[in-house]
Parts: C-alpha cells; sequence; structure tokens
C-alpha cells in the first residue's frame, strides 16, 4: 500500500498523531481510539506498517509503535514539488493582509 492510500484514513491519521508524540504501545493506541476494536486498530496499524509508515517492535508481551523517517520520504519528495507554490501564496497573504488591516474592533480599515 502506498504512503497516500494509507494516511487517507482519519482513523490511520489519529493514530500517527498520537506516535508523533514518541513510542507507544499497542494497548495504549487502542485505547486512543476507544470507538474501535483492538482488532479494526491493529488492521489499521498493519496498513501504516505496511506504507512504511511505522514499525513495531516486541517488548516481552508488549508491541510498541513508533513512527519511521523514511517512511514519510515519499510523501515529502511530493509535496517538495509543490513547495514553489507555497511561497508566493504566503507572500500573497501577507501583502492581502498588509493592505488591509483589522483595528481592535475587529473592522477592516479603509485605505
Amino acid at each position: 500500500m502506498d504512503v497516500f492510500t494509507a494516511v487517507a484514513d482519519p482513523t490511520r491519521r489519529r493514530l500517527m498523531e498520537l506516535l508523533a508524540d514518541g513510542d507507544r504501545p499497542a494497548g495504549e493506541l487502542v485505547d486512543a481510539v476507544a470507538t474501535l476494536s483492538q482488532p479494526a486498530v491493529s488492521r489499521h496499524l498493519r496498513v501504516l506498517r505496511e506504507a512504511g509508515l511505522v514499525s513495531s517492535t516486541a517488548i516481552g508481551q508488549q508491541r510498541r509503535y513508533r513512527l519511521e523517517r523514511a517512511g514519510f520520504q515519499e510523501f515529502q519528495a511530493w509535496l517538495d514539488r509543490y513547495r514553489p507554490f507555497w511561497g508566493s501564496a504566503l507572500d500573497s497573504l501577507v501583502e492581502h493582509l498588509v493592505a488591509s488591516p483589522i483595528d481592535p474592533s475587529g473592522e477592516p480599515h479603509d485605505h
């Protein structure tokens, strides 16, 4: 499964958000997504592993998951292709905000 398909699902994005703070045991991830069963969360984690976005390590009876930096390279390469458009869009936003300042009451000023 490719990275884009893997991150398309909101549950998998939530699991990745949880792992962004550091390694977590599988049980903690299951508890954090309480609306799903343990087997359903395991299936989502398997998809993330197959896409190379997470890895797991068995420590005794516990399985710990972590994000894998290498798995994000495909996604990063795709984003980098569009980075030049962000700069001009952000520059345009700054120009617009400078040209239409808001006073403390929240009302736009007329120039």
